[in-house]
């Protein structure tokens, strides 16, 4: 089973036990988190694609570390111009286990106003 669910802005397709590093959460390190936002969810075969999310479908997670990226090279020269700039920065990024992928619960059959008069 795996889900495809926005996390701090991007989309990331996640399974049970899986490790995803993703943008500076808030959570404290060793807390849960749980996601609400699925967009598509695959289970035995078949998918499920919200509209634009799928309804009753959560993904749980456990923070395990806040951490910084690789550091990134930004470099700028302007030809013939003698200018260059050398500039650089590390993400500020959180390590997620996905410790559950929760699929949306069916909703139980309940008499309806209709049935209720036919039956009286």
């Amino acid at each position: 089973m795996y889900a495809i669910v926005e996390i701090a802005g991007q989309q990331f397709k996640v399974e049970k036990g899986q490790k995803v590093f993703v943008h500076r959460l808030e959570a404290k390190e060793g807390s849960a988190v749980k996601f609400e936002k699925v967009l598509l969810l695959e289970k035995d075969g078949k998918v499920n694609v919200g509209k634009p999310s799928v309804k009753g479908a959560t993904v749980k997670a456990k923070v395990e570390k806040h951490l910084k990226g690789d550091k990134v090279l930004v470099f700028k020269k302007k030809r013939r111009k003698g200018y260059q700039k050398m500039n650089g920065h590390r993400q500020y990024l959180s390590e997620l286990l996905i410790t559950d992928v929760v699929a949306a619960a069916k909703p139980r059959k309940t008499a309806t106003k209709k049935t209720e008069k036919a039956e009286a």
